[in-house]
């Protein structure tokens, strides 16, 4: 979950190694440090504890520069947030420096042995331990193997870059775990922990995958396994426009992201459906239509929120294809010994493509015989590289913790999943095709009706960000929209929120309800449908029983509604929709109502505290 950035070229390395953590900063924000070789030949380290900021206040009171060096924004696994625990991390002759993305699960066992044979550590983590392995093995000329070595030692996860004085002008990069991006530029070379730290200087880039390293001189990339064995890896243009990883005029990059949504929904479909049929076209797939056909359940493995766009998918997929689904926390379906096999199609939802629980889902999917396809927003990531099949979100950079983008375009995604599987299955007819499909289509002219008025307004906010607790309600396909909106709102506002399925109120949470506890209601509907005006009059009755008990009610609802008016103390109007893509639509208010209410209380929007962007570690 920390950033990691390195350059060896011929430019100054500094300012290119500040810039890409600063762009990193999402995965880690509690020290920042890097390391470069001066033009007097000393290997010179500067770190801070906190911001990123500390970091750039203490080069400009030490200035320091070189035209290669290595650079680590810090999400603290092993030892406090300070100044001696942050990276670039030292051996101890000064010589060799190391910045590290994982745990060392064997660091105990390591250090022991290493202190034994003498070696001192200045600091409480594991990284540290590295530094040292890797001297221990160092010759002083062969840098590489004693980091392939190293890496052999090591048990756990890791992503490294690694730099040496006595070896100028050279940075080893490996991988075991979380991502690592090599980015390929004009006599310059780069090495990050993800694609928009490199993004405005190539877009010419590929992955290591597990067990690979890679060294960078001035003169290119040289790729080998752990064993020194010579590998290669395919080299992918991003497309993605560097300017979308910037905040674009915004105040903050999840407000950007929420209103990037009706484009990250339309670049998803682009290509992907047919306007005059309705027909479905998936072509990154190594799954056949036949196989498709065959398969007798669906497993979708997901964490946070993907987890709850997975939900949503159950329903649309169930609904659209008649094929059972069940939905698995990654961190819970690779411990329980799940029933999947070769009838299996397990789907893995990812925005980073490198979560760690999900990942090791996939690879328990794969033993046990099951086809694996990913929904993810990184091109040649390691869950795409491994899946028989991909859909590509297309939803850009999503730099906020927080995801918002990558959650709707993960929404269309399983959609068009649902789309595919019915109308292959023989359950979903070329008329119901079409006309999913057209609704489909304008969901992205809806979002932006959405978001051309802002929903929440000022007075709302005063109301509700002094609030110590929310309860979030929602029936059917709406109930996972309920616990994405208590999800947003925990996590950048520190207000505790609860999603809870409408129908168990009389099981519990009826308890709760009082004046001061603000109840969100998802009370939306599909004009269109019996089942769902059954839903939605039942919905009626919760608002009743909360207002009943003095609770303050605020309702997402369907544009011409007028019940709802009358009943909830303020309402969020989204247009209406067919109910399994309402969920689409009714995300955005409760992404508007979490991030207003969070900077109300003066919080952290983007970084927010304890959270980082990809979970790559366990």
């Amino acid at each position: 979950m920390c950033g990691i950035m390195g350059y060896v070229g011929e430019r100054r390395a500094v300012p290119i190694i500040l810039d890409g953590l600063r762009r990193l900063e999402y995965r880690g924000y509690d020290s920042a440090g890097l390391a470069v070789l001066d033009d007097s030949g000393d290997l010179v380290v500067r770190r801070a504890s906190g911001k990123l900021r500390n970091l750039e206040e203490a080069i400009r009171n030490q200035p320091v520069d070189g035209s290669f060096g290595i650079g680590h924004t810090r999400w603290a696994t092993h030892g406090r947030p300070t100044e001696e625990n942050a990276h670039p991390h030292r051996d101890g002759n000064g010589d060799i420096v190391v910045v590290h993305n994982g745990i060392v699960e064997n660091y105990l066992t390591l250090k022991h042995e290493l202190e034994t044979n003498g070696h001192r550590f200045a600091s409480e983590t594991d990284t540290e331990v590295i530094a040292h392995l890797i001297q221990s093995y160092f010759d002083g000329k062969n840098l590489e193997d004693a980091v392939a070595r190293a890496c052999r030692e090591i048990t756990g996860v890791f992503a490294l870059a690694i730099m040496a004085k006595s070896s100028p002008q050279k940075i080893i990069a490996a991988r075991s775990g979380p991502p690592v991006v090599v980015g390929l530029g004009e006599k310059e070379y780069f090495v990050a922990s993800d694609v928009p730290a490199i993004l405005s200087h190539t877009r010419d880039m590929f992955f290591l995958a597990d067990g690979d390293m890679a060294v960078l001189t001035a003169e290119g990339v040289h790729l080998t396994d752990f064993e020194r064995r010579p590998i290669k890896r395919q080299v992918q243009h991003i497309l993605w426009d560097p300017f979308m990883a910037e905040k674009g005029g915004y105040k903050h990059f999840m407000l950007k992201e929420i209103f990037e949504q009706p484009r990250a929904v339309r670049d998803t479909l682009i290509g992907r459906v047919g306007q005059e049929t309705g027909r479905v076209f998936l072509d990154e797939m190594d799954i056949s239509p036949d196989e498709f056909e065959r398969f007798l359940q669906v497993r979708i493995v997901a964490c946070g929120t993907s987890w709850h766009a997975a939900l949503a998918g159950k329903f649309m997929i169930e609904k659209l294809a008649r094929i059972p689904v069940e939905v698995d926390y990654g961190s819970e379906f690779r411990y329980r010994d799940p029933i999947v096999d070769e009838r299996t199609l397990t789907v893995l939802i990812s925005q980073s493509g490198e979560t760690a629980d999900t990942l090791a889902g996939q690879r328990e999917a794969k033993h046990k015989g099951s086809k694996t396809l990913a929904i993810c927003n990184v091109l040649g990531s390691m869950i795409t590289r491994e899946a028989s099949g991909n859909i590509l979100t297309h939803a850009g950079p999503e730099i906020g913790v927080a995801s918002t983008k990558a959650f709707t375009a993960q929404l269309t995604a399983l959609f068009v999943l649902a789309m595919h599987l019915g109308q292959v299955r023989g359950k979903l007819s070329a008329e119901q095709s079409l006309a999913v499909m057209q609704e489909l289509t304008r969901i992205p002219g809806k979002l932006e009706h959405i978001l051309s008025s802002d929903p929440i307004s000022d007075d709302l906010v005063k109301r509700l960000f002094r609030a110590t607790d929310f309860l979030f309600l929602g029936r059917g396909v709406h109930f996972p929209i309920a616990l994405e909106g208590a999800l947003k709102l925990k996590e950048i506002s520190y207000i505790h929120a609860e999603g809870y399925p409408a129908g168990e109120m009389k099981h519990g949470p009826n308890a709760l309800i009082d004046e001061n506890l603000p109840v969100v209601v998802i009370a939306t509907r599909d004009p269109n449908s019996a089942e769902s005006k059954l839903l939605y009059e039942k919905t009626l009755s919760n608002i009743q029983e909360v207002k009943a008990r003095g609770g303050m009610v605020l309702a997402v609802a369907c544009e011409g509604e007028p019940e709802i008016g009358k009943m909830a103390d303020h309402v969020l109007w989204v247009p209406p929709s067919d109910d399994l893509l309402l969920p689409i639509l009714e995300v955005v208010p409760l992404q508007l109502l979490a991030y207003h209410i969070a900077v109300r209380r003066g919080c952290d929007v983007d970084q927010p505290r304890n959270l980082a962007k990809s979970v790559t570690v366990e």
